[in-house]
């Protein structure tokens, strides 16, 4: 279970890294399009969004289904659950971090005071 989750959280961040990648997410969010509307919407070749479009598949964030001669894209069952828990998981570490962080400030200008 625990290499699964890696395995899938290491796919999915890796997707989501490139800003193209994500904004084909977005683009999708509001309905399914073409490879190559898409293609044309990011400005780039079909060959390449393809290719943008084979990262996000593999990480299960899009699905495409080939109709004749067109490629649909729409967003895939991956709803980013797993990757919103970590990253929530770990900015509640950093807030405990800064808090106690927060904590040593005051304890020393508290001591700076009763010093002076």
């Amino acid at each position: 279970m625990v290499q699964y989750i890696t395995t899938r959280l290491d796919a999915s961040f890796a997707a989501l890294s490139d800003a193209t990648r994500r904004g084909v997410l977005e683009r999708l969010g509001r309905s399914d399009a073409s490879i190559t509307e898409l293609a044309d919407r990011f400005h780039m070749t079909l060959t390449g969004m393809k290719k943008h479009v084979g990262v996000l598949e593999q990480a299960g964030l899009v699905t495409t289904e080939k109709i004749g001669r067109v490629r649909t894209c729409r967003l895939g069952r991956l709803r980013l659950e797993e990757e919103a828990a970590w990253i929530e998981g770990h900015r509640r570490l950093w807030d405990a971090r800064f808090d106690a962080l927060d904590e040593v400030v005051e304890d020393l200008k508290r001591k700076e005071k009763v010093d002076e």
